[in-house]
């Protein structure tokens, strides 16, 4: 019994280290239809050079996104039309919104961790249980790039620089 124990956590040990030293997701699943506030964690800069910029592109199905300021870094959204119109709170449509949140001129040294955020609407036409990709660039001093983009075919191994995943989950039932 102990010893599978120790395996276990042997694994887990190394599952938590080996993901750390990837863009990640914080709450890495929610339901579709549901307002989803994405916390981004950088462990790392670009191979041990301080990252200046982060930049998120916005999958199409994620409406009505809001970023989070942080001081000490600019925030810039470029805004664009979305594929089709959504549907949002009380009737209203959306047909266009944020498609790439970016914050630079920041300072982060690679031996420091930090988190961007960002929230908005996971659609409810987004499919349940298909993983929902955030591809992220990270930029860095004397012209470093991290391009955190990579989604792995189904059954294939992870890639070397995955984009952040969330898994969809089935819509939450209202209580109205």
């Amino acid at each position: 019994m102990s010893k599978s124990l120790t395996l276990a956590g042997a694994m887990l040990a190394f599952a938590i280290t080996s993901a750390s030293a990837h863009v990640t997701l914080e709450q890495s699943e929610a339901p579709v239809g549901s307002t989803y506030k994405a916390t981004f964690r950088l462990p790392h800069g670009c191979s041990g050079k301080t990252t200046t910029a982060v930049r998120i592109q916005i999958p199409e199905g994620f409406i009505a996104v809001k970023p989070m300021p942080k001081p000490g870094w600019m925030l810039e959204k470029t805004r664009g039309k979305y594929e089709k119109a959504y549907n949002y709170y009380h009737g209203a449509k959306l047909t266009e919104g944020v498609k790439e949140v970016s914050w630079s001129g920041g300072n982060l040294p690679d031996d420091e961790y930090d988190e961007f955020v960002l929230r908005g609407m996971l659609t409810d036409g987004l499919p349940v249980g298909e993983t929902f990709y955030f591809p992220v660039v990270q930029e860095c001093v004397d012209g470093a790039v991290t391009r955190w983009i990579e989604t792995p075919a189904k059954g294939e191994a992870e890639p070397d620089h995955p984009a952040p995943g969330l898994k969809l989950l089935e819509k939450a039932h209202s209580h109205h």
